[in-house]
């Protein structure tokens, strides 16, 4: 017996270990995600002072870009507003499309149950009142009575649950169309807040093209232009070295399949780049920009409000206005490599966001002072310039 409650006494100890280290294990594992999303809070923190830095030397260098940064914020709110109430009645129409499809399925149910129980209705009165009496003085023999009953029991069980289950779906039919007639006035406001919202954004988009106009005419001279309004290389990559140092504060993000017994390998080298939108390449690595810059990326054609995607996974590190870049998303992908995307509309993202590739991450547009809707995309490796292409999938 001893041995045997040794045996036990072991297997008790073990599992008693096990069960405390699993507990341990978990007690740590909540620390940790509560310290990163600690960390997470104050590298967004520090980059909203990088924002707000960068607004206030914009402002103080020159008025121009003061008034640019204010347009393009009023098309972004604009931008925005249309696309919550556009995800809105497209959820509503989604509803009500759905409601009007179970109506249909309904009703066609319905006719083919209320000719089945009309031909019962039928036989019923051919037979006249007190059916069940006359159909039993009928028989001679009482096995035939037995079995006239039962079928006439049957007979009038079916009818009852005819009756019954069209009822219920008479019932069904009023509740949906009480629904569909509910969805009116809801989607009725949201299709007005989408005739508002597609105005209040043609409107500032207007606005936009004055004060873009009014910077054009007072910078006729191109050199002008570009030292009121076009960007600063040295800012820029001050700007991104220290949004480098403060992303790489946050723990390293690892691609599906890697383990912690393997190296972290850069996210983009797993798969390669995806360019953010399709179009037509303007301007590439090393030629011209239309507004006189020499390009250090990709400037990509495309239509106004389009979807920009994430070209590889990463984490946002900047999502803001730019003095020569107009509303700019830059994308940490860990090793000191970062994706920029520049003259957006819209935002969609917020520093600390993590993306997957081609998470939609902004929208299309010409902020910036830009003459045309485009995408001008960047990559760059430890704040140096790369050209894309090279990184592009095969």
């Amino acid at each position: 017996m001893r041995p045997l409650f040794a045996v036990v006494l072991l297997l008790i100890v073990a599992v008693a270990a096990h069960a405390g280290t699993s507990t341990e294990s978990a007690a740590q594992r909540t620390q940790r995600e509560a310290s990163a999303r600690q960390q997470l809070e104050l590298v967004r923190k520090q980059i909203q002072s990088l924002s707000d830095e960068q607004k206030k030397i914009e402002g103080q260098k020159s008025q121009a870009s003061k008034d640019l940064r204010a347009a393009d914020a009023s098309v972004a709110g604009a931008q925005g507003q249309l696309r919550a109430t556009m995800a809105k009645l497209t959820e509503l129409e989604a509803q009500l499309a759905s409601l009007e499809q179970q109506q249909a399925g309904l009703e066609k149910k319905l006719l083919h149950q209320r000719e089945e129980l009309a031909e019962l209705v039928r036989s019923a009165y051919a037979l006249g009142q007190n059916e069940e009496l006359k159909l039993l003085l009928e028989q001679d023999r009482v096995s035939d009575l037995a079995r006239v009953l039962a079928y006439h029991r049957y007979f009038s069980q079916d009818r009852q649950q005819r009756i019954t289950t069209l009822t219920t779906e008479l019932d069904a039919l009023a509740k949906v169309q009480e629904q569909i007639k509910a969805q009116q006035p809801p989607l009725q406001a949201a299709r007005e807040q989408q005739q508002q919202a597609v105005a209040q954004l043609a409107q500032q988009r207007a606005q936009r093209g004055k004060v873009v106009s009014q910077l054009d005419a007072k910078y006729r001279d191109q050199k002008t232009r570009l030292n009121a309004l076009g960007r600063d290389e040295k800012n820029t990559a001050a700007l991104l070295e220290r949004l480098r140092k403060a992303m790489a504060t946050l723990p390293p993000m690892r691609p599906a399949g890697a383990t912690p017994a393997h190296p972290v390998t850069p996210l983009v080298a797993y798969s390669g780049l995806s360019l953010p939108v399709a179009g037509a390449v303007i301007a590439g690595f090393g030629g011209t920009l239309p507004d006189g810059h020499a390009s250090q990326g990709l400037l990509i054609a495309g239509t106004t409000g389009a979807d920009v995607h994430a070209a590889a996974a990463g984490r946002v590190a900047y999502a803001d206005w730019l003095k020569g870049y107009g509303l700019l998303v830059i994308v940490d992908h860990g090793d000191g490599l970062m994706t920029l995307y520049a003259y957006n509309d819209a935002l969609l993202k917020r520093a600390g966001d993590t993306v997957a590739a081609g998470d939609v991450i902004a929208q299309l547009g010409s902020s910036g002072g830009q003459g045309r809707p485009a995408l001008y995309f960047e990559l760059r490796r430890n704040g140096q310039p790369q050209d894309p292409r090279g990184w592009l999938k095969k």
